[in-house]
């Protein structure tokens, strides 16, 4: 089978690094002669109706909008024009022309177009504007990202700026290598609190004998040893926030001493007589159902009606399998830099099998075998022998047993989501691969 490919420009550093493009009002066959450019070019293309537009704008980080003027239509697009550019001021919004005249055009600029194309327009001109006044993304901008575009993800992306703006306890649930704490750490960066500290407490690493000190900290000569005053981690935490993973492993004593601290917002030293004035937000994580362990007292019912104001749950990964090839490159990308390595992709009967495998471990351990594929330095496209031991003998190297809508996002990825491709691939027509994306849902995904 063939590599993976991708364009020189386009750092794939996460699921935002082909910038999306959202066509609207736009004629048929002109429509299809964008798609074919964004996708070419390394663009990804989202369509939607006019009604629609706004709405989408609102749930997607969309780098630009290319409106469709219609001179021979009331409305023609220049009304959804003025309505894009009310809701966002700043956004990239290319007006394109079915028939060109000086009126239509200044009507354009006066809507809030940022740039116009005349007819007729050229592919070529479309594409030096978008690049003009869309910027890529940077590494500086892409250090902690949720990477992925499955419905799943952009929600908890959507509810992550939400959460963000207030100041509520935040709970995050998932199982083990979902990226509970990088949530966490997005929800910190995203908040008024950014500048301020952000603590980890791991809570199934603090015996009761060291819970205090650890978590409190202690005045000197609290007990042997004490020379200096030390505070704990969430006096250190104070004004930012204290992350708190593994909380349904904090013992009951701590549940206790953690729950008078949320209730009072102060807390004392070991060893102290003077409270200490609080003013943190917490954020907890959990691959346990504390909803159980409250039902079972096993954890304080208190303490979780304190935590569980704003709940985020992370879907494994074998729950969301669009978004293993963006991960893919990812850490590709990142294992670049870090081994200083220059692998450009891998085969596409290697995607396939990491499509089919079912990833107990989620997104670490799909990280961690690609660390692995790195340590054996892979030449530059990564195949099969690439792999490590364990997974190539749990995997035989005859194809594996894909789902349909696996097998439909492996001939996308494989084609560099260029439809036409896919449908060869598969042995389907066009139209086929449009109906197969709509089914799984996977059209806002890939354009």
């Amino acid at each position: 089978m063939g590599a993976l490919r991708r364009k020189p420009w386009d750092h794939p550093l996460l699921a935002g690094s082909r910038r999306k493009i959202l066509l609207t009002n736009l004629e048929e066959s002109l429509a299809s002669e964008i798609e074919f450019f964004a996708e070419r070019e390394g663009f990804r293309p989202l369509y939607c109706c006019t009604t629609d537009a706004l709405s989408l704008l609102s749930q997607d980080q969309i780098a630009a909008v290319v409106v469709g003027l219609r001179a021979n239509k009331t409305g023609g697009g220049i009304e959804l024009l003025r309505s894009i550019r009310r809701v966002h001021p700043s956004l990239c919004i290319l007006a394109i022309a079915n028939a060109s005249s000086e009126e239509l055009a200044l009507a354009a600029f006066r809507a809030g177009a940022t740039d116009y194309l005349p007819h007729p327009a050229s592919i070529e001109e479309l594409a030096e504007l978008l690049d003009r006044h869309t910027p890529r993304v940077s590494l500086q901008d892409s250090t902690n990202v949720l990477v992925g575009d499955s419905d799943d993800l952009r929600a908890v992306r959507i509810y992550i700026h939400k959460v963000a703006a207030t100041d509520s306890n935040v709970l995050v649930t998932g199982e083990t290598g979902t990226g509970k704490e990088l949530v966490a750490g997005l929800i910190h960066q995203n908040s008024g609190r950014r500048e301020q500290p952000f603590v980890c407490v791991n809570c199934a690493g603090i015996p009761d004998t060291l819970l205090e000190s650890e978590l409190f900290g202690y005045e000197r000569g609290a007990f042997t040893g004490a020379h200096l005053s030390t505070p704990g981690k969430i006096e250190a935490g104070n004004g930012g926030t204290v992350f708190f993973d593994e909380i349904g492993e904090l013992s009951p004593y701590g549940q206790v001493r953690l729950l008078r601290v949320i209730e009072e917002k102060k807390l004392h030293r070991l060893g102290g007589r003077k409270p200490i004035s609080l003013n943190i937000r917490i954020v907890a994580a959990t691959n346990r159902d504390l909803d159980t362990l409250a039902g079972d007292q096993t954890f304080r019912r208190d303490l979780y009606f304190r935590l569980n104001i704003a709940r985020i749950h992370l879907t494994p990964l074998r729950e969301r399998k669009l978004d293993i090839p963006q991960l893919i490159d990812h850490y590709i990308a990142e294992f670049n830099r870090q081994f200083h390595a220059q692998v450009q992709g891998m085969d596409n009967d290697v995607v396939e099998h990491l499509l089919a495998y079912q990833w107990p471990g989620n997104v670490r351990e799909l990280r961690n075998l690609l660390e692995g594929v790195f340590v054996t330095q892979p030449s530059e496209i990564i195949t099969f022998s690439d792999l490590p031991d364990w997974f190539r003998n749990q995997h035989p190297r005859a194809s594996p047993d894909l789902s349909e809508s696996d097998r439909l996002l492996s001939a996308l990825h494989a084609s560099n989501w260029n439809k036409s491709e896919a449908a060869e691939r598969l042995n389907c027509s066009r139209m086929t691969i449009y109906r197969k994306i709509a089914k799984y849902r996977l059209g806002t995904a890939i354009g």
